[in-house]
């Protein structure tokens, strides 16, 4: 039994609770804009928090499907083809969110602002929703045959699960958006950030943690899976009790660690599966029958382990650099800048 293909397992696996934990408070704040202030102030410090990360964050989106491509190609064809709608429409609202966030500022007319800001919620709530549709899926099952085709339509994808890890994804990036604004904001969006983290973080975290009981139910999870669900029941209590009491940092980092110990009983639940077929249980793609050959996945293996590090401890500079709160008196008046020919007149 070769090693490489279950270290490239949890090489994605990690990629994408990665992506989840970096993005998801990206996409939060870019929900939180539209229905949680009308306060062009409030907003332009919701926007500024995450400014100098949220491109550098959308890297391990890009990141995770490469691997998933270049270590398991099967499932990548697979994956990819059956889900083509809501990957395209992924694709929408990520580059309509960040066409929205570089964009908003260019022209001070309320209307124009408007728009952008609608723009940047719709497509986080669109991105959040599709991806973790997708991951639900590839966790619980799609029409797939021997081959790894699609049997159905292009909206035989849309089930019950699909939905249900939509929701989970959209309600954790609400909640985990929340905290970050609490804890990189400050004024009265860090006010209203706390309020929503304690008040509504039950109900937006409860089908996520339907999903990762779902998945152990489907496929028999081991014991390693329930610990973590175990682990993420006492990260989401401990963020929950913290919130109440404004203790920001520890509300982020509990409710964060529910999504990381969530993430990753979904994902030690489905194992050895990466997409299990619902046609049939002869056609599931697992992490033998899915993997690319022992020589690519050892070249993979030297690349990652030379460059990941450089590129990790690059990321966490940047955090650091831009560690300290957003305060409402950081944010200067708009102010218009005139061609040379105007100013001349």
């Amino acid at each position: 039994m070769e090693p490489l293909p279950v270290v490239w397992f949890i090489a994605i696996a990690v990629l994408w609770i990665g992506y989840l934990l970096l993005e998801g408070f990206d996409l939060g704040v870019g929900m939180h804009m539209v229905f949680s202030t009308r306060s062009e102030r409030d907003r332009r410090v919701m926007l500024n928090t995450i400014g100098p990360v949220w491109d550098g964050n959308e890297v391990w989106l890009i990141t995770a499907g490469a691997a998933m491509f270049a270590a398991f190609p099967a499932w990548y064809a697979a994956l990819f083809s059956t889900l083509y709608v809501p990957l395209t429409i992924t694709l929408v609202g990520l580059i309509v969110r960040a066409v929205g966030i570089e964009y908003r500022g260019k022209i001070h007319t309320e209307r124009w602002r408007t728009v952008w800001t609608w723009m940047i919620g719709l497509g986080s709530l669109i991105a959040a929703f599709c991806i973790g549709a997708a991951l639900a899926l590839t966790s619980t099952g799609l029409p797939i045959d021997a081959n790894g085709d699609r049997v159905g339509g292009p909206f035989v994808w849309l089930t019950l699960p699909a939905v249900l890890g939509g929701l989970a994804v959209v309600g954790f990036a609400l909640v985990h958006g929340a905290t970050f604004l609490g804890l990189k904001a400050d004024g009265p969006v860090r006010d209203r950030a706390g309020r929503f983290a304690a008040r509504w973080a039950p109900v937006c975290l409860a089908p996520a943690a339907v999903w990762a009981i779902w998945v152990q139910l489907e496929h028999g999870g081991s014991v390693v899976a329930w610990v973590l669900i175990a682990l993420a029941v006492v990260a989401v209590a401990v963020g929950w009790f913290a919130a109440r009491a404004r203790r920001e940092g520890i509300a982020f980092t509990g409710y964060a660690g529910f999504g990381l110990f969530g993430a990753a009983a979904i994902f030690t639940g489905m194992f050895p599966l990466v997409l299990p077929s619902t046609v049939d249980a002869a056609f599931d793609l697992t992490v033998w029958n899915a993997a690319n050959g022992p020589y690519t996945l050892g070249v993979m293996t030297v690349v990652a382990g030379l460059s990941l590090p450089v590129i990790l401890l690059y990321q966490a500079w940047s955090y650091w650099i831009f560690r300290k709160r957003v305060t409402p008196g950081m944010i200067p008046e708009v102010h218009i800048v005139l061609p040379a020919v105007l100013r001349a007149r």
